[in-house]
């Protein structure tokens, strides 16, 4: 058996520190109890939703066979709102949470997605029991509630008891540091965020405008391999300048590149970056690759 994963570490309010069985260390960002409040009011808007429209279908139709709109309609209505009910709240959130995005369209809406915690392939026992419990915690007090409502002279402690069960659960996220709900504890789960991220843009781009300007030799463009060429990467897309001003004038003396007063750090960096690059890019298709500088 692998060894479990050392547990998160928590870095601040949101952020945990977390390997995975591969020994990768990741940094994770929970969801804090607000996304994850407004993520199941989506999905509930949505379940509510998807009810209306069928009821409205199921009248259409019954009106269009000859039906009443009396006892027969609201007994119709009645059955699909149980039925629907039923089936949404009990396989709406496994079914989308069981998929390749991990997420109801509520959690997809706030940027949030399920994961397991122990860092390995979220299962559907997992979801199934995070789910499950869904069930005790929110819909179990609330039906108790309309139930007693319906059947009338509903007892004062009933509500009271009804609402202190459905608290204890609304608010039990709030008094644990990963806002982890009563399924999650059970499933072995947690809701982490997953923004949409933008592409990072291509550096040799930025460079082969800037390449124009500058004239570097073939021994000038061979001082570098494909490591220093990532390491250079990383510098650019930082643009600290410091770090910048100290790396171009490394390279500089590295190549005996003459730098003229005035000249630009980044413009430089860039345009040996593209050239660098397009120099590894070219011999590579000659099946000649360079690890790093002391690659001869």
């Amino acid at each position: 058996m692998p060894a479990r994963p050392a547990p998160a570490i928590p870095l601040n309010a949101t952020t945990r520190a977390f390997v995975t069985p591969e020994g990768i260390d990741l940094e994770l960002q929970i969801g804090d109890a607000g996304q994850r409040a407004g993520a199941f009011l989506m999905d509930a808007l949505i379940i509510i939703g998807i009810l209306i429209g069928l009821t409205i279908v199921a009248l259409l139709m019954a009106l269009g066979a000859g039906a009443s709109a009396g006892q027969s309609g609201v007994e119709m209505v009645a059955v699909i709102w149980l039925l629907g009910f039923f089936v949404l709240r009990n396989f709406y959130f496994t079914a989308f949470e069981l998929s390749a995005r991990a997420a109801t369209p509520g959690k997809r809406m706030m940027g949030l997605r399920v994961a397991a915690r122990d860092g390995g392939r979220l299962t559907a026992e997992a979801v199934f029991a995070r789910n499950a419990m869904r069930e005790l915690e929110v819909f179990l007090p609330l039906s108790i509630l309309l139930g007693q409502a319906q059947e009338g002279g509903v007892e004062s402690w009933m509500y009271l008891l009804g609402f202190l069960w459905a608290g204890i659960f609304v608010f039990f996220p709030l008094f644990n540091r990963d806002r982890l709900r009563v399924g999650d504890l059970i499933g072995g789960t947690w809701v982490v965020r997953s923004p949409t991220r933008k592409l990072a843009r291509d550096m040799a781009d930025d460079g082969s405008r800037r390449l124009a300007r500058f004239e570097f030799t073939p021994a000038q463009v061979d001082a570098y391999g494909a490591k220093e060429l990532h390491v250079l990467e990383d510098v650019l897309r930082h643009r600290d300048r410091p770090t910048m001003r100290t790396v171009a004038d490394r390279i500089a003396r590295k190549i005996d590149w003459p730098r003229t007063p005035g000249e630009d750090d980044y413009d430089f960096l860039s345009a040996y970056y593209a050239a660098v690059r397009g120099r590894l890019e070219q011999r590579l298709l000659l099946g000649v690759r360079r690890r790093d500088k002391h690659d001869a």
